[in-house]
Formats: structure tokens, sequence, C-alpha cells
């Protein structure tokens, strides 16, 4: 985990390092301050000597200054290191999780990967900026402090050793206590961003039933669950300042006490004991500040196992060595695939799945709710891998594609479609980032989409909210068939793409996918037979596996699965946007 974190500091190791240097230099002038004002006491003001008392009154006042100075540029170059720190562990995050395959994004949830990349980032970038100035300072404060506090009377400096080893056990006892308690703060936290996220995301539907009471209330346990844990952890931490006063007086009553016994009988200076009380308030302040680190640090350690975590994981899905770069045409075969979304689970969602399409066919998939029509299709443009056997693409297996040349070649419109907030035409371009705007509205057109951007007042300029919450369920499915079109794919793949848009619109684009892309091999799921019933031939899914292929009208004939949902369409009048 540490070898991880600290490979994100980078270009930042020389502002890092500035600030320890300049936090050093600081510690030296505070340091010498008691010195000098020792002197002034002792050998000016004691013995009436002025010049005494402005030469070294100038020399700590220049002293202050450079040790000002040194604060500053040890604070802004923290600030620099620890920023630019959080800057590299988000991007170090959010380009790993873009490599990702379906299976690694199954693993952790979305309010967890946005707590890691927030929460979790300002957590451990709190607690760097924290150990490259205050744990460099403290300690060094605090060693030259005993040291200068040993010089002047080792016998009261033993004051100091017996506050420090208390302060240890303190401080061990809370961190080891509290750090379990961090450890599950932090899973409350993505239960809180969950709640919050899917409220915003479905408040249509949270108003539509009229459940916003509902939402509160689980709003408010998340929120509840939360307070509770922190209450707990703080509960723990709590103790460091008591600890920390407790050592304080005692060290300033045992240094009254002794100091003032050692002045009567000669052995210390007026000048020496005020010396050794701003040492010790040095001492207890560095100590002050390695607690409050360490609190920092125990509650950042559970922030950086969850952000290494995200950082190491790897993608179970990369290309291979040597891989192939071209895929020759949209010729798809399915050799004895067997599928699970779990490794070495003989539970297959797939089972024994064999059939081949040539280049340029349409091939429709039909079957009921949970029959694996989905799963099948995402095994072609290697969203999965498959558990046994082998998936071809233009007659290679699509393990043996460099994975960004394969999925450019298999465009997918997935079951729930998604638009990015920009115009139309820049979410247009995310099939072809150089795609002109003549081949935007050409793409729209054969996806029936320009009859209703013409409509918009800025039509192709029109700006898409997030998600595209200011389309229709229809516009937005239209939208997403030109952007895979544009890809100018091998295969076509539209998983229930159409679910939303009226019949006439349905048949009007598979009418245009005849005439354009008649080359590209085209997957068309679909609950509507009407939707399908074109397809040169047709694959009925039941429970994981084919129950049958062919035309509709062999189906019609001789397969009692699909003979049922076509009279079920039919019977009843057909699909109510045909009347």
């Amino acid at each position: 985990m540490l070898k991880t974190l600290v490979q994100q500091i980078r270009q930042y190791k020389k502002a890092s390092l500035l600030t320890m240097f300049f936090a050093m230099l600081e510690v030296f002038m505070e340091i010498a301050i008691p010195l000098l004002m020792a002197s002034i006491i002792d050998n000016g003001i004691a013995k009436g000597n002025l010049s005494h008392v402005y030469l070294y009154g100038v020399i700590m006042l220049l002293t202050a200054c450079v040790s000002l100075s040194c604060g500053y540029l040890a604070g802004k170059f923290a600030a620099t290191a620890s920023t630019g720190f959080a800057a590299n562990l988000r991007d170090a995050m959010y380009v790993n999780i873009q490599t990702f395959s379906f299976a690694n994004i199954d693993k952790y949830s979305t309010p967890g990967l946005v707590t890691r990349l927030t929460t979790d980032v300002t957590n451990v970038q709190n607690a760097y900026q924290m150990i490259i100035r205050m744990c460099i300072r403290a300690p060094f404060s605090l060693i030259l402090a005993l040291i200068m506090a040993i010089s002047i009377s080792p016998q009261i400096s033993m004051v100091f050793a017996v506050a420090i080893v208390f302060l240890t056990i303190c401080l061990g006892t809370i961190i080891y206590k509290a750090m379990p308690v961090f450890n599950s703060v932090f899973k409350k936290y993505d239960d809180l961003n969950a709640s919050v996220q899917e409220n915003i995301t479905g408040i249509r539907v949270v108003k539509s039933f009229v459940r916003e009471e509902h939402e509160n209330t689980k709003f408010e346990t998340a929120v509840e669950n939360l307070y509770k844990m922190f209450v707990k952890a703080e509960s723990y931490l709590s103790f460091n300042n008591p600890a920390m006063m407790a050592a304080m007086y005692g060290c300033i009553l045992a240094i009254s006490w002794f100091g003032a016994n050692f002045i009567v009988k000669g052995r210390l200076t007026t000048g020496e004991l005020t010396s050794l009380f701003t040492y010790v308030m040095s001492i207890l302040m560095s100590l002050m500040m390695l607690s409050m680190a360490f609190v920092m640090i125990t509650i950042s350690m559970a922030s950086a196992k969850r952000i290494a975590e995200v950082i190491q994981e790897k993608a179970d899905l990369v290309s291979p060595d040597n891989a192939i770069d071209t895929v020759e045409d949209g010729r798809v075969e399915f050799h004895h695939v067997n599928f699970s979304y779990k490794k070495d689970s003989r539970n297959y969602v797939l089972s024994d799945i064999n059939f081949a399409v040539k280049s340029g066919e349409t091939i429709g998939i039909i079957g009921g709710t949970g029959s694996a029509k989905s799963s099948l299709v995402n095994l072609i443009s290697r969203l999965y891998d498959v558990s046994e056997g082998s998936v071809f693409v233009g007659g290679k297996d699509v393990r043996e594609y460099d994975l960004e040349t394969l999925r450019n070649q298999v465009a997918v419109v997935l079951q729930k479609n998604e638009l990015f907030s920009g115009t139309i035409l820049e979410n247009l371009r995310w099939g072809n980032e150089h795609a002109t705007e003549e081949e935007c509205i050409a793409a729209c057109k054969a996806a029936c989409a320009d009859e209703f951007i013409e409509r918009f007042p800025r039509k192709y300029h029109t700006y898409i909210e997030q998600g595209g919450s200011n389309v229709s369920g229809g516009q937005k499915q239209r939208l997403c068939i030109a952007r895979a079109l544009l890809k100018n794919p091998k295969v076509l793949i539209l998983d229930d793409s159409t679910s939303a848009v009226d019949t006439a619109t349905d048949a009007n684009i598979r009418r245009a996918f005849l005439e354009q892309i008649p080359g590209t091999t085209k997957f068309i799921i679909a609950q509507r037979v009407s939707s399908i019933q074109e397809a040169d031939r047709i694959i009925v899914m039941d429970n994981g596996k084919i129950d049958a292929i062919g035309t509709h009208e062999e189906l019609v004939a001789n397969n009692d699965i699909y003979r049922e949902i076509y009279e079920g369409q039919t019977k009843g009048g057909g699909d109510f946007d045909e009347n």
C-alpha cells in the first residue's frame, strides 16, 4: 500500500523535500531564541549591560524573522506537495477505473468509488501535509529542545522523559482503539453516498409515488449510522487533549518546583529557568503536534487502504501481447460457450452456446426476462470473458484482439442508454471524435433522430443535460443508436435499444440499416416480435440456452416459446402503438 501511494508523489518530491528543509530551519531558529533571551537576561539586564541587550535583541529579532519566513515557505511548499499528491491520487484512480472490465466494476459500488475519489483522498492529503511538515518539525523540535534542556539542567530534564513515556502510552492506546472504528466509518460514507445518489437519480420516481418521507427516513438512518460511528471514533480521540494537558501542566509544576529549589541553591540562574520554561513549552507543543499528526494519520490509514485498493486493482480483461489490430469482417461464431459472472463457478448463466453468423446478417434475439440475452451479446465485444469455449469475430478469437480495436468495430447500444452533459454533436462524436457535422446528421437520419433534433431551436447544438434528462426515452435511444453508427462498425448490437420508440419509427430504423449499412452484422435484442420478424434468423433464448434458431415463419411453425410470444402480441390486436 505504502509503495503504491508514494509513487503518486512523483513531480512533487522537490516540494516535499523543501518543506522538510524549511521546517527544520524554522526549528533551528526557534530553538536559538530562548538561548538569546537567556543571555539578554543573565548578561545584559542582570549586569546592566545595555549594549549587550541591544545587540542580542537585534539578533533575536532577525532570528524570529528568519523563523517566520521559513515557516511561511514550509507551509507554501507543503500545500503544493499535498494538493499535487491528492491530484495524482485522484488521477491514478480515475485512469485505472477506465481500464476496469465490467467484472472489476461489479466489485465496487459507484458511491464507494465516489467516496474514495473525494473524502478518502482529502483525508490522505491532509495527513500527507501533516507528515511532511508537522512530523518533521515536531520530532526535530522535540529532540533539539530536549538537548538544550539537558544541557541546562540534566536533573530537571528527567521530568520530560516521564512526560514522553506517559504520552506515548496514551497515544498508543488511543490509536489502537480508534483505528478499527475508522475502518468502518468510511463504509458508512459509502452507504450515505449511495442513498443520496439513488434518490437524486430516481427523483422523478420518488415524487411520482410520493415516497419522499420514506427516502427521508432512509437518509436519516444512513446519517444516524455515520453519526454513531464518528461519535465512537471521536470518543477515543477525545482522550488526546486531556492527556496532553495533564502532561503539560504536570511538567510546568514540576519544573517550577525543582527550578525554584535549584535557584535558591545557586545551581540555576533566572535566565536558565526562563529558557527551561520556553523549552518545556516547545517540547510539549511538539508532542501536541505529533499527537495531532497521529490522529490524522490514524483517520487516513483507512482511506489510504481504500485508495490503494482501487489503484492496485488489475483489469480482468487486457489486450494480449502481439494483439490483432484489424477486424476483417462481421462474422460472429460461438463455439461451445459456457459463461458465469463468478470465476470458477459451475452455475453457468449461458450453457453450451453454438451458432455462426455470416457478415452482414441481421440476427434477432428474443426470450423471456432473465434468459441471458444481454449476457450473450456482451461476450461479442468482450465486455466479459467466456468461462469455457470461444467467441470469434471476423474469424479470430476475441481474446486475440486489441481491446480498443475490437470495441471500435463492435458497436453496442446497451439496454440502459447513457448520454453525457454537452451538446448533441459532442455526444454523437463519442462514436467518432473526428466526425463532421454532415456525418453526424447522416447517422441521425439513419437512426430517425433527425426529425426531433430539427425541432430544437439550436438543432444539433442543443445542450443535453447530465444523463439526458431533457430528452425523452425514445429520443435518447435514437441518439445512442446514431452515436454507435458513427463508429462505422463491422458488428452492431442493439440490446433492446428501440423499446421506447413506436413501431413505425422502429421499422424506419431497421429499413435504414438495410439500406445504409448492409455489410454490418446486426444483433437486435427485442421484446417485440415486430422488431425482429424480418431478421435473417432469430435466436430464441430460454434459461441461458438456445432453444431454437430460425426464420420468423419457421419458429412460428415449430417453436412453442416463440409461437407463444408471437400470438400473445398479435391476438390482442398487435402492439398498441401500431393502432
